[in-house]
């Protein structure tokens, strides 16, 4: 039981010491999650303008056989 005890103690202030970091260190986080949503929202975009150039071809190619 001891054992146990101790174990759950280990547990329990190894969680307490990453929440203090965490606490610290919030702004780094946030930077990151930053970064990932921008980039994210940025392929996006240009995914987007990809599809939108494709289309563009494709009807200028059509008009084009058309004359």
């Amino acid at each position: 039981m001891i054992i146990l005890l101790d174990v759950l103690n280990i547990i329990a202030s190894t969680a307490e010491q990453a929440l203090r970091y965490l606490a610290h260190h919030h702004w780094f986080f946030g930077f990151v999650l930053f970064s990932c949503v921008f980039r994210l929202h940025d392929r996006s975009v240009h995914i987007r303008f990809s599809a939108l150039d494709r289309r563009v071809d494709e009807i200028r190619k059509r008009l084009a056989c058309d004359l």
